[in-house]
C-alpha cells in the first residue's frame, strides 16, 4: 500500500508549554498538588500526546469524563491514578473500574449503592455545593450509602472561580461544613481557575484543565500559561481576482481592485468556524486577512501584501486563547474542543 501523503493541516502542539503550565499551576496550588483534567482527548489536543507531557512533568492525578476515554490514558499512567467524574451507572461500569482498577467518583445516592452493591473499594466523591450538576447534596452526607463507602478523594466544583462573585466563598463554606460529615484521605475543589482564587481553595489537590492547555480563565493568570495550541495550514491554490469579482459563498466579500488570493485547506470542519470571518492567518509577521465565509473545508486569505508565499507554503492561525475568544466570541474551552480531527 502507498505511504500516506503529508497533510495540508497540522495543529502544532508547544509540549514545553504545557509542561510549564502544569509546573506554573502546581506551584500556585501552594501546599497542594496539581492534577490535571485530561477529558475529551485533553481538550481536543490529543491525550497520547499531552498526556505522557503531563507524566513527565509530574502529574500524578488524572480525570477523565467518560468510561470511554480511559483506554487511552491507561496506555500512558497506572490505573490508581485515573479518575472518572461521571461515576458509575450502572453494574457494567462498576465492574469495569474494579477490573482495571480505575477510580469511579461517586456523583449521587445510586452511585453509591451500585459501586458498594457490586464490591465496593477505593473511591473518589463528588459533593454539590452549588453547581446543581453532579454530586450529593450536603443532606444526603450523613445517608448509609455515602458512610460506607471508601473515600479517597472528597471533592466539589466550584461554579463561578472565573468571577469575583460571592458565590466561590459561600461554596467554600459549604465544602468545609461536608468534610466534618464523611471519612476522606484528601480533599479536592480548585479548577483551573480556582486555583488563581488563592491557598484557601487548594485544600489537598486541584484539577485544572484549561489552563494546562493555554486557556486564561482569570487575569491574575495572564502572564503565566503559556499558548499551547497552534492551527496551521497549507496554501493549496493562490489565483488572481479582478476588482469587481467576489469570494466565496453569498459573495460577502468583493475586491475593490486586482488582488492576490490563496485558499488554505482548513475550515469549520476543523473547528474554525463561521465567526473567525475577518480575522487574519499570519506568516513571516505579516496579517494575511480572511477574505468572505468560511467554507467546511477552505478559507480563503489576501496574499496581496506577500508576494513570497506561494503554494505549498504554510501559514498559522493566531490561537492565543483570550485573544480568539475575544474575536469569535466563543468561550476558550470552545475554541480548544472544537478542534476537528484531520489536523495532522
Amino acid at each position: 500500500m502507498a505511504d500516506r501523503p503529508p497533510p495540508t493541516l497540522r495543529l502544532h502542539i508547544d509540549k514545553d508549554a504545557l509542561a510549564q503550565n502544569w509546573r506554573a499551576l502546581d506551584r500556585l496550588s501552594g501546599p497542594a498538588r496539581a492534577g490535571a483534567a485530561v477529558k475529551a482527548d485533553c481538550y481536543g489536543l490529543g491525550a497520547n500526546t499531552c498526556v505522557p507531557v503531563l507524566r513527565n512533568a509530574g502529574c500524578r492525578d488524572f480525570f477523565v469524563a467518560h468510561w470511554s476515554e480511559v483506554p487511552a490514558v491507561l496506555e500512558h499512567v497506572p490505573a490508581e491514578q485515573l479518575s472518572v467524574l461521571h461515576g458509575v451507572g450502572c453494574a457494567a461500569e462498576a465492574e469495569y473500574a474494579r477490573a482495571t482498577g480505575v477510580r469511579p467518583v461517586i456523583d449521587s445516592l445510586r452511585q453509591a449503592q451500585i459501586w458498594t452493591e457490586g464490591g465496593g473499594g477505593p473511591c473518589h466523591l463528588m459533593v454539590d455545593t452549588g453547581i446543581n450538576r453532579l454530586g450529593i447534596s450536603l443532606g444526603e452526607a450523613s445517608d448509609p450509602a455515602i458512610q460506607a463507602l471508601s473515600v479517597e478523594v472528597l471533592m466539589s466544583h466550584l461554579a463561578c472561580a472565573d468571577e469575583d462573585s460571592d458565590k466561590n466563598t459561600a461554596q467554600l463554606g459549604a465544602f468545609r461544613e461536608v468534610m466534618n460529615k464523611v471519612a476522606h484521605r484528601e480533599t479536592s475543589l480548585a479548577n483551573s481557575a480556582g486555583v488563581a482564587l488563592g491557598s484557601k481553595f487548594s485544600f489537598d489537590l486541584t484539577r485544572p484543565g484549561l489552563a494546562l492547555y493555554g486557556g486564561v480563565p482569570r487575569p491574575e493568570l495572564a502572564d503565566t500559561i503559556r499558548q499551547v495550541a497552534f492551527p496551521q495550514a497549507r496554501i493549496i491554490q493562490t489565483r488572481q481576482i479582478e476588482a469587481g469579482e467576489s469570494v466565496g459563498y453569498n459573495a460577502t466579500f468583493t475586491a475593490s481592485s486586482a488582488m492576490r488570493v490563496g485558499v488554505v485547506s482548513l475550515g469549520y470542519a476543523d473547528g474554525i468556524l463561521r465567526n473567525w470571518g475577518g480575522a487574519h492567518f499570519e506568516e513571516g509577521g505579516k496579517h494575511l486577512p480572511i477574505l468572505g465565509k468560511v467554507s467546511m473545508d477552505m478559507i480563503v486569505l489576501d496574499l496581496t501584501d506577500a508576494p513570497e508565499i506561494g503554494e505549498g507554503d504554510w501559514v498559522s492561525l493566531p490561537y492565543h486563547l483570550p485573544d480568539a475568544a475575544r474575536q469569535t466570541s466563543l468561550s476558550q474551552y470552545e475554541l480548544l474542543t472544537v478542534l476537528g480531527h484531520r489536523f495532522g
